[in-house]
């Protein structure tokens, strides 16, 4: 399948003919598109920048001693619980042993 010389002429004129169709854009209005697209985006970029800034200090002013506050009041609460934990199992440890002390006492009383 060879090209046909004429349809690439064809295509090469009629290309030619829709770029002379196109408006291009003046260098001074290139200039005044590029600045305010810069613009906008140092613009954008500045909000944010202030944006994180102030969830940072929100953050670390506010979230983390909260955060760190409610963290120790948990570790105290389980603490407290893990002690009344331990004199729960120690009183049902001495129960016991005393349930047993009584039951032998009382078979080796009856010979």
């Amino acid at each position: 399948m060879a090209k046909d010389p004429k349809n690439s002429k064809q295509f090469f004129k009629s290309f030619k003919a829709e770029l002379k169709k196109v408006t291009w854009p003046t260098p001074k209005k290139i200039v005044t598109d590029t600045s305010s697209v810069i613009t906008i985006v140092v613009l954008i970029a500045v909000i944010v920048f202030v944006l994180d800034l102030a969830y940072d200090s929100i953050n670390k002013y506010g979230i983390d001693p909260i955060k760190e506050s409610v963290q120790n009041t948990n570790t105290s609460a389980n603490a407290v619980i893990d002690n009344t934990t331990d004199t729960n199992s120690a009183a049902s440890d001495n129960g016991v042993a005393n349930d047993v002390n009584s039951v032998t006492n009382t078979e080796g009383g009856n010979p």
